[in-house]
């Protein structure tokens, strides 16, 4: 991945952070842990997290309505050529690195 894709990841990661933090209802709370660019940056994927964990549907199903609005947000804020389509998803992988870590800090204890 160039530097330049690299940047245009945190743009986004940063932009979604305070756009979904502002909009949310705060019944949960929601990190953005990653973006993943696809087709020559014309997709993204926003990879979040939610707690607690049972509010991980109603986070998707808010999230994913507000991604056309999301969209202009980019648009607007963000000093880059193309605007890539969004979508959403839960970050697998940081939800199983947390357990692991939790997993291993009880048994040492």
């Amino acid at each position: 991945m160039t530097q330049k894709d690299e940047k245009m990841k945190e743009i986004i990661r940063e932009l979604a952070a305070e756009y979904f933090q502002r909009e949310s209802n705060g019944t949960s709370l929601i990190t953005i842990t990653s973006i993943e660019l696809r087709s020559r940056n014309s997709r993204a994927t926003i990879l979040f997290t939610v707690m607690p964990e049972n509010q991980e549907r109603a986070a998707l199903d808010f999230m994913t309505r507000q991604l056309s609005t999301f969209r202009e947000y980019v648009s607007e804020h963000a000093r880059i050529m193309r605007t890539p389509f969004f979508e959403v998803a839960l970050d697998r992988g940081e939800k199983n690195r947390q357990r692991i870590e939790e997993i291993a800090s009880s048994s040492t204890n």
